[in-house]
């Protein structure tokens, strides 16, 4: 027998980052809210584990951009909510080499459109200020002071926590399986409950298409197994935070990483792996070949960042164009 459970104004399916932030914000408006999780909190199964993510103003488009701004306000809100420090600012460096596949005239005219101070530098302003970077002459850099590092993990456990002060419901281990528009909002079915909501808010990532598969709807997502790995240089001190930025390489492939952040050791990843699994089919063991590629990648362009000492992975899902979805469900 299916119960049925209180009404709320809102459900939010899917509690990672996207989902806590979501849950987060609506209970601080003053609004109900139930966040469902199919798997345990804080799992790392997805794409909002581990230790840290970049924070930038540095995009390709004038509304990503704009986008940003309110994205640092967020993160501020975060702090003064949970009495937390959550941004880590290191400056960001955006490396284009010669023959970049990426347009450096796309981030300077987006990042100039709203009027975002940053610096061009040359190859040899690169290796002046930072030494550990070894980029080949004819690349162009770009300098932004406000790049900032933001916890994964943490910072999304803090949304759970601000979520639930505001008063929202948050429950784990409770998958939806159908959701079912009706006249006044949209029931939400899991395991052994149905639940009523004014308003559903999807955030399952890689499950996207399995929860929106009673509605007869599907996305054009590609789910991708990510991989980042952890560096140790025999020296760290020149890898911490004010004297390293965070950086991305912007070429195809591209690549991304850190300064120290919490220990002795540099994160660094590819950007877009091109391996596809699923949610539910995918493994949990790093990709040999792509450890080999970054480890490459890194003895030639950071030398003194030392071997790789471990490697997790992760999951992207992006349509085509790889923006973001947000929408309504068409009627």
């Amino acid at each position: 027998m299916t119960a049925m459970s209180q009404d709320f104004d809102y459900v939010v399916v899917g509690l990672g980052a996207l989902g806590s932030a979501a849950a987060y914000q609506l209970a601080k408006r003053g609004h109900s809210v139930l966040g469902l999780e199919q798997f345990e909190l804080g799992h790392s199964r997805g794409a909002s584990h581990d230790t840290s993510r970049i924070l930038r103003h540095s995009y390709h488009t004038p509304g990503y951009v704009e986008l940003t701004f309110a994205a640092y306000d967020d993160w501020a809100m975060l702090e003064r909510d949970s009495d937390e420090q959550l941004v880590t600012r290191v400056g960001g460096l955006d490396l284009f080499p010669p023959g970049a596949a990426t347009p450096v005239d796309d981030y300077t005219t987006s990042m100039s459109s709203h009027d975002v101070d940053f610096e061009t530098l040359d190859a040899g302003e690169v290796r002046r200020r930072w030494p550990q970077f070894a980029v080949p002459e004819g690349t162009v850099a770009l300098y932004q002071r406000d790049g900032s590092i933001v916890p994964a993990a943490r910072g999304t456990a803090a949304m759970q926590r601000q979520a639930r002060r505001f008063g929202a419901t948050l429950r784990d281990r409770t998958a939806v399986t159908a959701l079912e528009p009706y006249s006044d909002g949209v029931r939400v079915r899991t395991g052994d409950t149905t639940y009523a909501a004014r308003r559903v808010v999807v955030c399952a990532d890689a499950w996207t298409n399995q929860v929106l598969a009673e509605l007869d709807l599907a996305l054009p997502l590609t789910v991708t197994l990510e991989q980042v790995t952890y560096f140790e240089p025999d020296d760290a001190a020149p890898y911490q935070p004010g004297r390293m930025p965070l950086w991305i390489w912007m070429d195809d492939p591209a690549f991304y990483g850190f300064p120290c952040y919490g220990e002795p050791t540099v994160k660094a990843a590819r950007d877009c792996s091109e391996i596809p699994v699923t949610g539910d089919d995918r493994p949990f063991d790093p990709d040999p070949e792509r450890l080999a590629e970054l480890s490459d990648f890194m003895a030639r362009t950071l030398p003194t960042s030392g071997p790789p000492v471990r490697s997790k992975t992760c999951l992207y899902t992006l349509p085509p164009d790889r923006d973001f979805v947000l929408s309504p469900v068409p009627r």
